[in-house]
């Protein structure tokens, strides 16, 4: 293998010609936040991924198969960003476990790729003394090479792996550029240059210290900022202009997200309208085409045709986060956070709220304040998640005119999603307000946050991205709403005597819509919404199948779409009120399991389930008095 005395972005490995080692099994993956580090699993393991949580914490693992080129398999451990391995987050405790091999259910791993940003490489390297102290083979991956060759960095590389005691690779994991080696160093086809004496390092001073003379002996030109750099962030983090660009921004994806995937939504509708009742004169009349028809069918096709709305949400919110705009829109929403007394390290996890609480509220486990933290899960619910986006959209285009308002550019169907987004944020800050100037006071903590650069998001990136989301759409689908639309058609036949099955307002599942119908009258809900509610405690969108059903089996509305059939038995003022109570109850049990095993036990989730339904039900009491 040949050697490389220096490098001005040329990707070649540094390496002294020693014996190599063998092929490795398991493999852990480690580097700071914006290094690139999920980037570069995303490419080493293409679609073998698999998520779960760390046995005993929910701290999410994700491991993936890389395929080595002569048909061997290893697994690759991608641990959480970290900045080092003194633990004092959830996170930071959880990579030292794995890398110590002291993680039950996580097999100690035999060798360590640490991904570090090559554009910020004085400050990175900090990392790496803790990481190669623990004696496992290392690969130093330095990543984003083009933007260091772009934008004039220059790197010795053969002097910095010697220096480190370690084989050094400078790559590009958006790219793809010299990703070869890599697989290189998990074949161990890479030689491994002679160790070298790491210093002892025990506190942040002396390890800056260390890493800084490290870069200037492997002769480190750190890159130029791009002047397009310096003029974006002068106009996204002004105290003025920043605040409305995001406003903007957020406004131009509510538009696009409900004009852009309405028509595909329509004609999905329709394709399943049609579709079904096809089958249903194809089909001999009995129970089990009533069940395929009726219950599945109609129940769960009436939830998967707003499956491009939720694509087109995190399609935005990976073009968002990939350009690195996102880790801009933090620094903004700290001076409001700080308002109402939290930090700008909770925006990262009510940001992902958005998407879904669950992993929202894993992700404040990089929180270090306890009351922060604490108050950070309380609030994550009220943000509008992806499962409220497909009730919101049904009733929105059910009761509410498609007439402009702001021209064309924002019509009034917009405006009342924009408004429920808008409304869901305002709880949250408001309720964080009163948290934290009572029960979960705490003093105010800087915050300090990375600068990624900005960069072209990737089709793989967003690829990847909005398949992973599709496939846990499609698995609700599959099991949670299919269960819950099954349960209900049992429920909807039943008793079943006389070989007749009784009319679906004297079914089991009529029965308790009517027992709790009186408890939801005032707020403009009949008995058929009160089994909806019921059944969306499993999750919100569970409503639009259910009613899908309902209505399926009722013979007054089978002919109708569920948009003609909730016009029937609502008003506007219900309509809204419906609208309102989703936007603030918290309808979803595995959000509630999850706040209960990160706080340690059922007071906080009981106290935020009650809480948040009071409030649904006295906002959704004064929209349906008001409107009415």
């Amino acid at each position: 293998m040949s050697e490389c005395s220096s490098c001005h972005g040329c990707g070649n490995t540094a390496v002294v010609e020693l014996p190599r080692r063998a092929a490795v099994r398991t493999v852990a993956l480690v580097g700071p936040p914006n290094s690139g580090k999920t980037t570069l699993f995303n490419r080493l393991t293409g679609l073998r991924q698999k998520v779960a949580n760390f046995p005993g914490v929910t701290v999410e693992q994700h491991t993936g198969i890389a395929e080595l080129p002569d048909g061997r398999a290893v697994s690759i451990i991608d641990l959480p960003g970290i900045y080092s391995l003194s633990p004092r987050s959830e996170d930071e405790q959880v990579a030292y476990d794995v890398l110590h091999g002291a993680r039950a259910g996580a097999p100690k791993p035999e060798a360590v790729l640490l991904v570090l940003d090559s554009t910020n490489l004085a400050r990175h390297l900090m990392l790496a003394a803790p990481i190669l102290a623990l004696g496992l083979p290392t690969l130093i991956i330095l990543n984003m090479a083009d933007d260091l060759r772009n934008r004039g960095g220059k790197l010795d590389l053969r002097k910095l792996s010697l220096e480190l005691g370690a084989p050094v690779a400078l790559i590009s994991a958006r790219g793809g550029e010299d990703i070869e080696q890599v697989f290189d160093f998990l074949a161990g086809a890479m030689a491994k240059p002679l160790p070298t004496l790491l210093p002892v390092l025990h506190d942040v001073p002396k390890c800056r210290e260390w890493a800084g003379s490290v870069g200037n002996k492997a002769g480190y030109l750190p890159p130029i900022a791009p002047k397009w750099t310096r003029r974006l962030d002068s106009v996204f983090l002004h105290p003025v202009a920043g605040p409305l660009l995001f406003l903007l921004v957020v406004v131009g994806v509510i538009r696009t997200i409900f004009m852009a995937a309405a028509p595909i939504t329509d004609i999905a509708t329709k394709a399943f309208q049609i579709s079904g009742n096809w089958m249903t004169h194809a089909l001999p009349d009995s129970l089990v085409t009533s069940l395929l028809m009726d219950g599945v069918w109609r129940g769960v096709g009436s939830v998967l045709v707003f499956l491009p709305q939720v694509l087109l949400l995190f399609l935005f919110i990976g073009i968002l986060e990939d350009s690195g705009y996102l880790a801009r829109a933090a620094l903004i929403a700290d001076r409001t956070m700080a308002r109402v007394g939290l930090q700008g390290k909770s925006f990262i996890p009510l940001l992902s709220a958005y998407g879904c609480a669950v992993p929202a509220i894993l992700a404040t486990r990089t929180i270090e304040n306890k009351r922060d933290r604490i108050a950070t899960i309380l609030i994550a619910p009220f943000m509008t998640c992806s499962a409220r986006l497909p009730v919101y959209a049904l009733l929105i285009a059910a009761f509410i005119p498609d007439r402009n308002l702001l021209g064309s550019v924002i019509t009034l169907q917009v405006a009342a999603l924009l408004g429920l987004y808008l409304l869901g944020f305002l709880a949250a800050v408001l309720t964080a307000r009163l948290l934290k100037s009572s029960v979960l006071k705490s003093a105010q903590a800087p915050f300090l946050l990375e600068m990624p650069s900005y960069r072209w998001p990737t089709f793989q990136s967003l690829g990847l991205r909005l398949l992973d989301r599709s496939k846990v759409f499609l698995q609700r689908a599959g099991t949670v709403i299919l269960l819950v639309t099954v349960v209900l058609w049992v429920m909807a036949h039943l008793p079943y005597t006389g070989g007749k099955a009784p009319t679906i307002e004297n079914s089991l599942a009529g029965t308790i819509g009517r027992t709790i119908e009186p408890v939801i009258k005032p707020l403009g809900f009949n008995w058929k919404i009160g089994i909806g509610l019921i059944t969306s405690l499993a999750a919100r969108e569970t409503i639009i199948s259910t009613l899908g059903a309902i209505y399926g089996m009722d013979p007054d509305s089978q002919a109708l779409d569920l948009q003609k059939a909730l016009r029937k038995d609502l008003t506007l003022g219900g309509a809204v009120a419906l609208l309102i109570f989703f936007a603030f109850a918290m309808q979803c049990m595995s959000t509630v399991a999850v706040v209960r095993r990160e706080t340690g036990g059922w007071k906080w989730p009981i106290l935020q389930f009650t809480y948040m339904g009071v409030l649904a039900y006295v906002g959704a009491f004064i929209a349906f008095h008001v409107i009415s």
